[in-house]
């Protein structure tokens, strides 16, 4: 009684009991106002009446004496001929049996008492002449417990049990159909969080299997979110490593004297500077990452002139570029206004420059263009660099992901999160980003962003 199966068909088993005893109740009321005597006496009662209907005359006539009284004997009924007044005319029985008051709603079991005070069930018709023929019969005699014994119990004992035995067994069909893969799914949610859970096999009813696929899709949301923390702390560890190693390393240098000279003091404390600003540059990315995560990120939206934006981002890098022998552009159209924060969308496209500058060899170019498509500005940032593999472009905007995680560390080595965040800040201003690139035919990053929605202006009636 513990499982949801033995629950679920002990509720169908109830159910069913319920069932059939009403239908017993209600079949026990309708033999007991209609039993079968009854119900054999009003037989003979309408088959008289319809063959006497059919040919009145044969059977009402004064010339057809005997007829009447041998259609009464053979259906062993009586057949009663009144005038329009009520005024009996013929009669095949003894005892008066006055004519039964005709009523708007006929019942079928429908008694008169004659004279004698004894019960009759009779039916009533209007005959062609204007008279009125009643066919009757005596009401019999009917005892409730030969009534219970002789008609309901044999019916109800054969029919009723035939029916709760195949309705337990469809019950319990259904109920292990349902409950199985509930219970399946049970003892997988048993095994999350840990690696061992396995999606189960959608089964049973369409409902059920929408449950099951949602905890399929629960459960791998829950292990590729368990995988990325996992990446994320190793990956974090691993940025961390390299820089507090030689923190450590060039600080032991200086304390116990190895370093002896100014230019060897000069070099290490240059290195735990340069390492130091490392880790903090990692701290404030892994901040602002969680920030905006987190949808905590303070972002100042204004309306913004994108070609001013793409503009100032060109001039700042210029420099840069300028030492990479690579060549900086921006080209734009008239845009409207786009309403976002300048500084976080000035670090979007800074990012996706630096990046395109690291990877485009001296005599390349690096080009931004920006143009309208139906409510959404684009933003195109295009290089002629060496370009990014297949393999790799499905990955490019994933925290700590690089694709080139061989090239030696310097100054502006980053920690593969500058793609991640610029993704999570086109995705608060409610755009979207996206890479395109061939090995050997330079990368292309598209940022889609919404422009500002025009203001609807009063309308001024002359």
């Amino acid at each position: 009684m513990s499982s949801l199966r033995s629950r679920l068909w002990f509720s169908y088993a109830a159910l069913i009991v319920t069932a059939l005893s009403v239908v017993a109740m209600v079949l026990l009321i309708y033999l007991i106002r209609n039993p079968l005597p009854y119900r054999q006496a009003l037989e003979r009662v309408h088959a008289a009446e319809k063959l006497i209907l059919r040919r009145p005359a044969e059977f009402l006539d004064d010339s057809a004496l005997g007829t009447l009284e041998r259609t009464a004997d053979l259906f062993d009924v009586r057949v009663v001929v009144y005038s329009a007044d009520g005024e009996i005319l013929r009669d095949t029985g003894a005892g008066n049996l006055r004519l039964p008051r005709e009523t708007p709603f006929p019942r079928k079991l429908s008694a008169a008492r004659d004279a004698s005070g004894r019960l009759w069930l009779y039916s009533r018709s209007a005959l062609p002449d204007g008279k009125i023929l009643l066919v009757a019969a005596p009401r019999p005699r009917v005892a409730g417990l030969s009534l219970f014994t002789d008609e309901l119990m044999p019916l109800f004992l054969g029919g009723g049990a035939i029916a709760l035995l195949l309705s337990l067994v469809l019950a319990f069909v259904i109920a292990r159909w349902v409950a199985d893969p509930l219970q399946k799914m049970l003892a997988a949610a048993r095994t999350v969080p840990s690696e061992a859970a396995q999606p189960v096999e959608p089964r049973g009813p369409r409902e059920v299997q929408d449950v099951m696929r949602a905890f399929n899709s629960m459960v791998e949301r829950v292990q590729a979110g368990q995988k990325s923390q996992r990446e994320f702390v190793a990956n974090v560890s691993h940025e961390l490593k390299t820089p507090l190693t030689s923190i450590q390393g060039f600080a032991q240098a200086i304390l116990d004297g190895t370093a002896d000279t100014p230019e060897a003091r000069q070099q290490a404390a240059q290195v735990i500077y340069n390492e130091s600003g490392r880790m903090h540059r990692l701290a404030l990315d892994l901040l602002d990452l969680a920030r905006l995560d987190a949808g905590t990120a303070d972002l100042q939206m204004t309306p913004l002139d994108l070609t001013v934006l793409l503009g100032a981002v060109t001039e700042k890098l210029s420099p840069l570029a300028a030492r990479a022998g690579v060549t900086v552009s921006a080209q734009s159209d008239a845009l409207p206004p786009l309403v976002g924060d300048g500084d976080r969308l000035a670090q979007v496209f800074t990012n996706l420059v630096d990046n395109a500058l690291k990877f485009t060899p001296a005599g390349g170019e690096v080009t931004l263009t920006a143009r309208q498509e139906g409510a959404e500005a684009v933003v195109e940032v295009r290089d002629t660099g060496q370009g990014i593999a297949p393999e790799v472009l499905p990955h490019i905007f994933e925290r700590f992901y690089q694709s080139d995680a061989s090239r030696v560390r310097g100054e502006r080595h980053g920690a593969g999160l500058g793609l991640a965040i610029a993704r999570e800040i086109v995705a608060a201003h409610g755009g979207k980003i996206s890479v395109r690139s061939q090995l050997g035919q330079g990368t292309a990053f598209i940022v889609r962003l919404p422009l500002a929605q025009p203001q609807p202006q009063p309308q001024v009636n002359k």
